[in-house]
């Protein structure tokens, strides 16, 4: 089953997803967009691993994420993907490559995103369109998943 999982930071999504996949037989793959560029995100990636554990093929890839489509996969997560094409000044290619990956998506794959939405709209111009992608992209991908999550306080609520 095909599922996305949005929701804050720090909600439970990675944990929730990787509940689910867990339940898949076979190989499973998880497709990490982290770049480390700081000491606290090199141990946020080292703690995400260590969750993950052995039973995931692990692939990192920042940008490319439609060269990297398996059956049992897990793409964590959309959110720092859309900030990499911004960072690398692409940010205009993001509809071209999820329609690729979704386009070819296998029926067990879970997407993690988060709902960056529901604050203040930022004063900046480059926040505001980097809100507007991600928002796009997350109702691309809630279009056409079987199922939706929303993450509150680590729980998550089924909205599709």
């Amino acid at each position: 089953m095909s599922v996305l999982i949005s929701g804050g930071v720090k909600s439970g999504k990675s944990n929730h997803a990787l509940r689910i996949a867990r339940e898949w037989n076979g190989r499973k793959y998880f497709l990490a967009t982290a770049v480390a560029f700081d000491d606290e995100m090199k141990e946020k990636i080292e703690k995400h691993r260590e969750a993950r554990g052995a039973q995931f093929e692990t692939i990192e890839e920042p940008v490319l994420i439609d060269k990297h489509v398996h059956d049992r996969l897990v793409l964590d997560c959309v959110t720092l993907w859309m900030n990499n094409l911004f960072f690398q000044g692409i940010e205009q290619r993001w509809e071209e490559i999820l329609k690729d990956f979704l386009d070819r998506m296998f029926h067990d794959t879970v997407i993690v995103t988060n709902e960056t939405g529901l604050g203040n709209i930022p004063a900046d111009s480059v926040s505001r369109r980097y809100n507007n992608s991600l928002g796009n992209a997350n109702k691309m991908i809630a279009e056409i998943v079987d199922e939706v999550y929303f993450m509150v306080s680590g729980i998550p609520v089924k909205i599709k």
